[in-house]
């Protein structure tokens, strides 16, 4: 008989995995994620990748603001009579009754290497830390935040001058890829699960805007990871004469003047230890620009010293 799974996902990362569950034809008895939420502009309301994606294949999709003292929504999901949850960056907190009402456990798949970077934002805090490698950890959910059993990890490379972006989609792939693998292991009990060492744990803080703001007396890499990390949002940037200016895309150089100091025609910034040359940047209110179009009408010249404006 065929096995019955629910998934609990919301953002784009999350789509590929559902769909690859989906075209494997794995039973997915409903869809959980969060409900609409206004958009930037806050004009209407609009519904997450994983809904959108969901109700283009029919699937249940239900949206509820919160699962915790939710008597309702725990009585549906205990008659589903469930076989496996897979967790993807769902968002809501998963109370402790639920992990009861399915099989085989609440699965998470998790962008980190676990123990390492627990918590909301694993990929840029990897990124930030200049980390060599990620990758995907397949953890059965319990009450404590990413501290389950592992079953499997699967690993990847991070590579050089990589951004959030780019890591976060390699990802979503790679975990897209493994998936049938992880439910038919976990569905046939082939696998076992590990406890974490849990004295190596780190934790990846969600992010905050002002974070962002770059210290010019930072060494250079440690700000090439910044905006790497943060890229698209909420992004690495600094403040020129009151105007925030985005920087999308920058290299590691190896020149040195004061800190903060533009010492080159094409935006090279002199940082606490070496320095960076910007290669794409977006004034506050404009469209992105390579640096050279930028620079045509730029009143950042070589000489400025962002320090002190």
């Amino acid at each position: 008989m065929q096995k019955k799974i629910a998934f609990m996902g919301t953002p784009i990362f999350a789509v590929p995995i559902l769909k690859n569950i989906y075209q494997n034809g794995y039973e997915v008895s409903v869809v959980y994620t969060q409900p609409p939420r206004k958009s930037n502009r806050g004009q209407k309301f609009e519904k997450s990748p994983i809904h959108s994606f969901a109700e283009t294949i029919s699937f249940d999709v239900r949206t509820p603001d919160k699962l915790n003292d939710n008597n309702s929504e725990y009585e549906y999901f205990k008659s589903l009579n469930l076989d496996l949850v897979i967790v993807v960056a769902y968002g809501i907190i998963i109370p402790k009754n639920f992990l009861s009402l399915s099989k085989q456990g609440f699965i998470n798949l998790h962008a980190s290497l676990l123990p390492k970077w627990r918590g909301a934002a694993p990929i840029q805090r990897s990124i930030m830390s200049q980390d060599k490698e990620t990758g995907i950890s397949v953890m059965k959910i319990n009450e404590k935040l990413d501290e389950g059993d592992i079953s499997h990890i699967f690993k990847i490379n991070i590579e050089e001058n990589e951004n959030a972006q780019t890591l976060s989609d390699r990802l979503s792939t790679l975990a897209s890829d493994k998936i049938s693998e992880v439910i038919d292991s976990i569905i046939d009990k082939e696998v076992n699960f590990k406890q974490q060492d849990h004295s190596q744990a780190t934790y990846a803080k969600k992010i905050k805007k002002i974070e962002g703001l770059i210290d010019w007396n930072d060494r250079a890499e440690n700000i090439i990871g910044k905006i790497n990390g943060l890229y698209p949002f909420p992004g690495g940037y600094f403040i020129f004469k009151g105007e925030r200016y985005k920087i999308l895309k920058a290299q590691l150089s190896f020149n040195k003047d004061k800190a903060g100091k533009v010492i080159s025609n094409d935006l090279e910034i002199s940082c606490g230890e070496n320095s960076i040359k910007i290669l794409e940047i977006q004034r506050e209110g404009k469209k992105p620009q390579k640096i050279n179009e930028f620079l045509l009408g730029s009143q950042i010249q070589k000489g400025t010293n962002l320090l002190n404006v």
